[in-house]
């Protein structure tokens, strides 16, 4: 059974000092843990004192933060506090961290251990090798300074959380991360961490595909071309050969196999509450101090790296020359670095993963993707056609009688417009093929969802507030305009309206928001789909190119960059649309001006 620590630990953690005495070296680690292997007293670890610093915040602090919702200044306390490796402050502060991301309800007491005697019809635990899940890398189940008994207990952690998240198909860094919060804490506590990290929705933590693998060492690649170019070019001049791939595909090894125990422990208390992006900069960090050692040391001359630069980046990591404070400050100073753009450049990567997947299956494949297996089933036909308005309104009135219905009630507009379901009546626009080709331009993933008609003008009336109170926590979702001119088209919205109330690092609320995978659509009178011009190439994009989502109390707008490609009022009766440089779009009706005669949005059950 887990053990429990008594006493307000995070309140010693104040007290402590770099030196401290024998008895209460090791007093910070769990029993499953073997002390005598941790180095505490290394050089670089303890900075000169100079009588002047700060007092050590303690976890009551920080949880306080958190509870008032002050996230910045717990970010701040993290990155500046460096608590000595052996703080018994983790045991509580880590658990605090990760519980914040957890997106299920609370588990019960004694849920965990409920699960292992589900799993392996005992709570004892096993002297024999427990066989590991698929998607461990078995070459990287790295145990730091776990005893036998911690290494058993991190087998069986990793074996339940398997069985319990069953979609988790490749995550070679789950293992080392169990291996890492059990030096601070019981097996219970480090299985409800892993489970907060693991199903975060605001923030990645833990990769649990092959897909999601791939995407993130390229998505270090590309924000490494941009941020370490020298770096970049002094490898590939002393390796004319090298394919940086090959380099980039161990990039989380560099810190999780190659640095010291005291840096990593220190990396984790700020990854555990910003982020993956956080082992982003350490691993740029890596990068320029590794070159500049290269110029300097003949340890890392040419000669000596360029067959294997890459196990040459691990073995310099375990020898690094800057203390673990020194590591995060670099790692934090790095400008241009925000989420915002990481995420572009992951969404990136990832659209353009799946394009090449798609076109290597082969061109009969691919045929057959575009004619019927990015379709919808006959039931989701059927439910689509029973949901949708937009596209079956009768075409009996002309286009004065529909803005003469600008003063009457939603009710009436729609008796006047002569509202009927799809299966009665055909559509003088458009057709059920129009529905069709709008399901074969959904990401594939979101096909396999049960779409949900969240709001309408006809049923909900034509409020931007009520917009928001119906559609705003749903993500993606779809949004179909019939104008009073009978065109009809819309976009794929990749995020959350809700996100327009998100604030960035220095409090200020983010004009635009989105993903690249956000795209627009005309079916009538043309049919045509308008994707972000960046899935198109690697070249670098003006941030004109990247406007997707916009919208406040008085307007939503979709597309940016010298034109706005959809902008609705807050009355959701007029708009606009003009051409704009995030789409390369033409206007999606011929006047620019349009009234919306009926607004439908769209989520998918599911997701």
């Amino acid at each position: 059974m887990p053990y429990h620590r008594g006493g307000d630990a995070s309140s010693q953690a104040d007290k402590l000092s770099g030196i401290v005495e024998e008895s209460d070296l090791y007093e910070g680690f769990a029993p499953h843990v073997e002390t005598s292997e941790i180095k505490t007293l290394d050089f670089y670890n303890l900075p000169k004192q100079t009588g002047k610093e700060p007092a050590l915040r303690s976890h009551t602090e920080i949880q306080q933060l958190l509870q008032q919702g002050k996230k910045r200044d717990v970010k701040n306390i993290l990155r500046e506090n460096s608590w000595p490796i052996n703080s018994p402050i983790r045991s509580q502060l880590w658990p605090t961290l990760c519980g914040q991301h957890q997106t299920k309800q609370q588990m019960l007491d004694g849920f965990y251990w409920e699960m292992v005697h589900q799993v392996f019809g005992t709570t004892e635990l096993s002297e024999k090798p427990i066989m590991l899940p698929a998607f461990v890398d078995a070459t990287h189940c790295l145990p730091y300074h776990l005893t036998s008994t911690g290494r058993a207990v991190a087998d069986r952690i990793v074996n339940v959380l398997g069985y319990d998240c069953p979609d988790i198909t490749y995550s070679p860094v789950l293992y080392p991360i169990t291996s890492i919060l059990l030096h601070f804490m019981s097996e219970e506590e480090a299985y409800i961490c892993l489970a907060g990290l693991v199903g975060s929705k605001e923030k990645v933590f833990i990769n649990q595909t092959k897909l999601q693998h791939e995407v993130t060492w390229k998505t270090v690649m590309q924000i490494a071309k941009k941020h370490t170019k020298s770096a970049i070019s002094y490898f590939q001049r002393i390796c004319p050969g090298l394919k940086l791939e090959r380099v980039f595909m161990d990039w989380c090894w560099w810190i999780l196999a190659g640095l010291p125990f005291q840096h990593l422990v220190r990396i984790m208390d700020c990854y555990f509450h910003e982020g993956i992006k956080v082992l982003y900069r350490v691993a740029l960090v890596i990068l320029n101090l590794f070159h500049k050692e290269c110029q300097s040391n003949n340890e890392w001359s040419p000669d000596n790296i360029k067959n294997d630069i890459g196990n040459a980046l691990i073995k310099f990591c375990k020898k690094i020359p800057v203390s673990p404070a020194k590591l995060l400050h670099a790692a934090f100073s790095i400008r241009g670095l925000s989420t915002q753009y990481i995420s572009r450049i992951f969404i990136k990567t990832e659209m353009l993963l799946k394009s090449r997947s798609v076109l290597n299956s082969g061109s009969k494949q691919l045929i057959k993707s575009r004619s019927s297996d990015n379709l919808p089933t006959s039931q989701s036909q059927v439910n689509i056609q029973m949901m949708s308005h937009t596209l079956t309104i009768r075409e009996k009135l002309h286009s004065e009688s529909c803005r003469n219905l600008g003063e009457k009630s939603p009710g009436h507009r729609a008796i006047a417009m002569g509202v009927y379901p799809i299966h009665n009546l055909k559509s003088q626009v458009c057709t059920n093929e129009d529905l069709f080709t709008l399901w074969s331009w959904l990401p594939v993933r979101i096909t396999m969802y049960q779409p949900v008609l969240l709001y309408t003008t006809e049923e909900h009336g034509c409020s931007l507030t009520t917009f928001y109170v119906r559609v705003e926590q749903h993500e993606p979702t779809l949004l179909m305009i019939k104008t009073c001119n009978n065109e009809v088209f819309g976009a794929y919205c990749s995020s959350r309206w809700f996100e327009r109330n998100v604030k960035d690092d220095k409090g200020q609320r983010q004009a635009y928001f989105g993903t690249g995978e956000t795209f627009l659509f005309s079916l009538y009178p043309e049919r045509a789909k308008y994707p972000w011009v960046g899935i198109e190439g690697d070249k670098d994009l003006g941030h004109s190119s990247e406007l997707f989502m916009a919208a406040d109390s008085k307007m939503i707008t979709i597309g940016g960059g010298e034109g706005q490609a959809i902008w609705m009022d807050e009355n959701i009766r007029f708009g606009k649309t003009d051409s704009c440089k995030t789409f390369n779009n033409p206007p999606l009706c011929p006047s620019g001006d349009f009234e919306i005669r009926v607004l439908e949005v769209y989520g998918f059950v599911g997701i």
